[in-house]
């Protein structure tokens, strides 16, 4: 048995994927791949509703809301927002906690001024900033609710005087949020709620159509709540599986049970990767991410065999992104807390074998 901890494409539930690859054969009897039919017909059509409709449910999106599923990733969120949101002239503020939030910030410049509230690059982002001030003369603030490559996260959202964009790639449904504190809301679904090739957006409808310019059709959030996700061909079998994801933590209780297990996945960890002699988290414990675990070995010549030990023991995904180095736990919804103690007993092993 595998126990994956990888960053991304995240692990997906067992239950989901036999389901989806049923489907490639032969979907919902119809004698077809989901890979062939029509995204016009009505066998999809109703897929991508449901999805629609548990996303709005799981989430208690409120009325004046539009739900969409679109390609590109959220790195295509990164411009749509500002080409979207940010008027001719206008200015736009950012939080910048990481590496995402930073090109996210580099292509908001294409369209307006961007004013940095605060930053932690000093630190290499080993926290998440406070004491700023929000701009009320900004068309928006943008904010990443959680840093996968430094194991940070807003455990707290800020209270803006102007609406907030907020990028949720690596802890969408991982936890209770108001969506009537957000202006927008985007997340690529590879993290808690499919595999590549989708990305949800939930965006206020009055925030539209207010900039002044002209937008292609395909980057218009307003073409595309009219296409209702269809203006070109969806992304079908990336919408397919994200739906039944999305039925998967229905059925587990939604957002609030896999809030509570999250949190527990998380606070066993952390306890012993502060008990254990041999390694140390690198984020500040009171921004401590519940969904990447970040942290190193005191010892530098300890990673390598520890990483080895884990192969052994079927634990993937472990190794830290190249810039930070270290480990990374990634501890997305999918993944049973049985595979966090798997993790903890090699954790405890190598301390014993290293005394």
């Amino acid at each position: 048995m595998k126990h994956n901890f990888g960053a991304g494409p995240g692990i997906l539930p067992h239950e989901v994927l036999k389901q989806a690859a049923a489907a490639v054969i032969d979907f919902n009897g119809t004698g077809l791949s989901l890979l062939e039919i029509s995204h016009r017909s009505s066998e999809f059509e109703a897929v991508l509703d449901e999805a629609v409709s548990l996303v709005k449910e799981l989430f208690s999106v409120p009325e004046g809301y539009s739900v969409l599923f679109l390609q590109g990733g959220a790195s295509t969120q990164f411009a749509l927002a500002p080409y979207n949101l940010l008027p001719d002239g206008g200015k736009a503020a950012y939080l910048e906690t990481g590496v995402w939030a930073n090109k996210a910030i580099k292509e908001a410049k294409f369209f307006g001024d961007v004013e940095i509230v605060a930053t932690s690059k000093e630190s290499n982002f080993t926290y998440i900033p406070t004491n700023y001030t929000i701009p009320t003369d900004a068309a928006y603030f943008h904010i990443t609710s959680n840093n996968t490559i430094y194991g940070t996260q807003l455990q707290h959202f800020p209270k803006s005087p102007v609406p907030v964009v907020c990028d949720m790639s690596s802890d969408i449904f991982s936890r209770t949020v108001n969506v009537a504190d957000f202006g927008l809301i985007y997340a690529g679904a590879q993290k808690n709620m499919g595999p590549a090739g989708v990305t949800l957006v939930i965006v206020k409808d009055d925030l539209l159509g207010k900039t002044g310019r002209k937008i292609p059709a395909m980057f218009n959030y307003q073409v595309q709540i009219e296409g209702g996700s269809m203006y070109n061909t969806p992304p079908c079998f990336a919408i397919y599986v994200s739906m039944l994801t999305l039925k998967w933590l229905k059925a587990k209780g939604g957002v609030p049970a896999i809030e509570a297990e999250n949190n527990e996945k998380a606070k066993v960890l952390y306890e012993e990767i502060d008990r254990n002699p041999l390694f140390k988290a690198v984020a500040a414990v009171e921004d401590r991410s519940r969904m990447n675990v970040c942290f190193v070995s005191e010892n530098p010549e300890h990673e390598k065999p520890f990483l080895k030990l884990c192969d052994e023991k079927g634990i993937v995904g472990l190794k830290g992104h190249r810039s930070v180095g270290g480990f990374r736990a990634s501890i997305y919804n999918a993944l049973p807390i049985t595979s966090v103690y798997v993790l903890i007993d090699a954790m405890r092993e190598f301390a014993e074998k290293n005394k």
